[in-house]
């Protein structure tokens, strides 16, 4: 009996939850699967990518730092990740390797399970790489109607800004610096806050947005799930602000691409408790 492989490309990826997300899916299933983590430096990305085929293997996840550049090695792109730029699910298919993007459905789902709508909310998003474009791209679909970037080069927030406003006429998109945010002032309408940079993966990050402009009436969301609670949202919860940690999006973004491999529905609460595991055992 043979033993499909998955699996993800990035760089760093030992810290990745999602081996033990998938496993405890394809278990339950009784699927003869595994996924494994590949560590892959970005000089070695095409090579890895050009292996896929030759070793067999079902379908590949893609983070950082590959999710922008490893759209031209691929055979096609769907419809949605060619809006986003970005593709974060690579599908072994009869038409060969095809790249989609599951990071906005899933952090959407993240929301909505915890009743919040975005479509009525100020968006303020920090950061525009790979993850934040997917993001973007989904609260733009979703109907949401302002949108603000905050990018640290912002000729790359600018590019995003116009993908955004190609899908969403009615979307109104701004960018600024990361200098320029104590400007958008300590507002009391519902906005909803996202960090989409690494800061706060390690102790001494500094804050990616200052903890004195939050409001009760904020939701502030970050795309990191390790640690469970990152010091930004520690800082919001002191401030009233209602908070959404990053697993819910890795669990969404997850089961989409279990879906898109298998064609199976996703076990979604075996693959939560599986996720609560692993925080648990590595705090």
């Amino acid at each position: 009996m043979t033993t499909d492989i998955f699996g993800i490309f990035g760089y760093p990826v030992q810290h990745s939850l999602s081996p033990m997300m998938h496993n405890a899916a394809f278990d339950v299933m009784g699927l003869h699967c595994r996924y494994l983590p590949f560590e892959v430096r970005p000089e070695n990305l095409k090579k890895a990518v050009d292996a896929i085929v030759p070793l067999g293997m079902k379908g590949i996840n893609v983070t950082i730092p590959h999710k922008e550049t490893v759209i031209p090695m691929l055979d096609k792109v769907d419809e949605e990740a060619q809006g986003i730029g970005a593709v974060n699910t690579i599908e072994v298919s009869q038409e060969g390797l095809v790249g989609h993007n599951t990071d906005g459905r899933g952090f959407l789902a993240s929301l909505l399970e915890k009743g919040v709508d975005p479509s009525a909310m100020r968006v303020i998003l920090v950061g525009v790489g790979g993850g934040a474009k997917g993001v973007a791209f989904t609260l733009a679909r979703h109907g949401v109607s302002e949108l603000i970037l905050v990018a640290r080069k912002l000729a790359r927030g600018g590019e995003m800004a116009k993908r955004l406003i190609a899908a969403s006429a009615h979307l109104k998109v701004s960018v600024i610096g990361m200098d320029d945010i104590s400007s958008l002032g300590n507002r009391d309408a519902p906005t909803l806050l996202i960090n989409a940079t690494p800061l706060g993966m390690k102790e001494d990050d500094p804050l990616p947005f200052p903890s004195h402009l939050f409001a009760p009436s904020w939701v502030v969301a970050d795309l990191i799930y390790h640690p469970r609670e990152t010091p930004l949202l520690s800082a919001a919860k002191t401030r009233g602000a209602s908070i959404i940690p990053g697993l819910g999006m890795l669990l969404h973004q997850g089961a989409l691409s279990f879906e898109i491999w298998t064609h199976h529905r996703a076990p979604i609460q075996v693959m939560r408790d599986a996720l609560e595991r692993a925080l648990h055992s590595h705090p």
